[in-house]
């Protein structure tokens, strides 16, 4: 066996394309881990922004938090009928395409390119915060660790897509066992003490409060929080990858997706402020993730404690999974299009578009390099690209049903009619909140894009007009018309 079987697997040939497939239970390991993970993140980043009310802060926390649950239930209505409409896959961008026009079918694609990029760069940097949460002697090498992560999942998907979901699916286990049990746990005690319980171990103090509340710290608290929903577009996205019945797999796995999201944002919601929790300076040394404060003060710092925060780890870390499974299949279908070079839409020996991972990799390990494995500057602009893109494939789909109809088709207007009105609400509130601190980027980042894919389309078009009408070509260079 070669050096490259043995690092990559033997490869596949298409006929053994249903072998890789997805079930229900891999699907949620290989897409859904961008998206439960995001309660590693999400809240964290909201009550960084209410770190300078205090302990004050906390009560505004929670109905934050519904907030976004709420979104999130108007994203799982209108994902499960993007799923159902368009079974190839694609998501924002060929809902886009389809129905709202090719150049909003772009603004779509670059916002889901730059969404699953810096998905990568916050879900490793998140995951390894974790860790040294758990083992401070391993701040100084919170970069090195980022890289490493960032190459093992290279070279997994590079193996093919179901190797993820094989490799995820325990620690995915252990991760929402373990939770769900510290959530359950803590809950009782919150309840049985009256609202005042009494934590197992000491916790970080939360500093005296600096500022006084505003209308404009809590929209940027919302902006920030709304990070938890990124993910939620991924399994629409890759429909294809699923086992026959296609849909109703990758609507079931979204069900469970949204089910646990949910579940855990609100948990996290309550236990924060009965146990006064708040967040901490990831730079700082002592830094604590707020889900590494929640499992000490339910559990304490034995041997539980150890045992769930490595599952933390390797589900926040590894969460990047989803953007290694999606963002290939967006390049893809941009390569298909012209608005890529061809090579992006060849498949690899193990039936995976090798070249989109591999550029995903680079891309990222030198963003994290950057930043130096801190990447909280980026959640502003990773925000703005996931709500985004949930915005023009809720506007495309309420333009399909318009167009389409059919029966029922009233009650699915509505759902997107709703998502897409929300989104946009929500947008606005992410771009106005978080312009200063990032969010400013889009502007240049997003037409840069568009203009770079829209350049790379007219250099293909020219390149197939020689190659289809050579003579053609040559005549009008040697008697250009007068």
């Amino acid at each position: 066996m070669s050096l490259i079987d043995k690092l990559l697997g033997k490869p596949i040939s298409i006929r053994e394309r249903e072998k890789e497939s997805l079930s229900v239970w891999t699907g949620v390991s290989v897409l859904g881990l961008d998206a439960i993970a995001s309660t590693g993140y999400g809240p964290e980043a909201c009550l960084t922004i209410l770190l300078p009310l205090g302990v004050g802060g906390l009560r505004y926390f929670p109905v934050i938090l519904i907030l976004i649950v709420v979104k999130l239930w108007t994203l799982y209505l209108s994902y499960r009928q993007i799923a159902a409409a368009y079974p190839e896959g694609g998501g924002a961008y060929v809902v886009a395409t389809d129905n709202l026009g090719i150049y909003p079918g772009i603004i779509s694609a670059t916002m889901l390119l730059l969404d699953y990029l810096l998905n990568v760069c916050v879900a490793i940097s998140a995951g390894v915060g974790a860790v040294v949460s758990a083992v401070p002697v391993l701040h100084p090498y919170i970069l090195p660790i980022c890289l490493v992560v960032l190459t093992s999942l290279t070279f997994l998907n590079l193996r093919g897509v179901r190797q993820p979901g094989l490799a995820f699916i325990i620690p995915l286990i252990v991760f929402v066992i373990f939770m769900s049990a510290i959530f359950i746990i803590g809950l009782i005690k919150v309840w049985q003490s009256g609202g005042n319980p009494e934590p197992v171990a000491p916790l970080p103090s939360i500093p005296p409060a600096n500022a006084t509340v505003s209308t404009w710290l809590l929209l940027a608290a919302f902006a920030n929080a709304a990070t938890a929903l990124t993910g939620i577009e991924a399994v629409s996205n890759g429909v294809p990858l699923f086992r026959k019945p296609t849909v109703p797999n990758a609507q079931k796995t979204l069900t469970v997706i949204m089910l646990v999201l949910g579940s855990f944002l609100l948990c996290i919601a309550y236990l924060c402020p009965a146990y006064h929790i708040g967040a901490m300076d990831e730079r700082q040394p002592g830094y604590q993730t707020i889900l590494s404060q929640i499992v000490e003060a339910v559990g304490g710092h034995g041997f539980f404690y150890y045992i769930t925060l490595a599952s933390i780890f390797i589900v926040l870390t590894y969460s990047a999974q989803t953007s290694f499974a999606d963002f290939p299949r967006v390049c893809r279908l941009l390569a298909e299009d012209g608005f890529l070079p061809p090579y992006f839409a060849n498949r690899g020996r193990r039936l995976v578009f090798s070249n989109g991972i591999v550029f995903l990799s680079i891309i990222s390990g030198l963003l994290l390099i950057a930043f130096r494995g801190v990447t909280d500057a980026l959640i502003p602009l990773f925000a703005v690209g996931a709500f985004g893109a949930f915005l023009f494939s809720q506007a495309g789909m309420v333009k399909h049903w318009l167009r389409k109809k059919g029966r029922g088709y009233r009650i699915k207007l509505t759902y997107n009619a709703i998502g897409a009105i929300t989104t946009a609400i929500a947008l606005v509130i992410i771009v106005v909140a978080k312009f200063m601190d990032g969010a400013w980027m889009t502007i240049i980042f997003i037409p840069a894009l568009m203009l770079l894919l829209t350049s790379i389309k007219r250099h293909y078009q020219k390149v197939a007009q020689v190659v289809e009408h050579p003579l053609e070509l040559q005549t009008r260079k040697m008697h250009p018309p007068s």
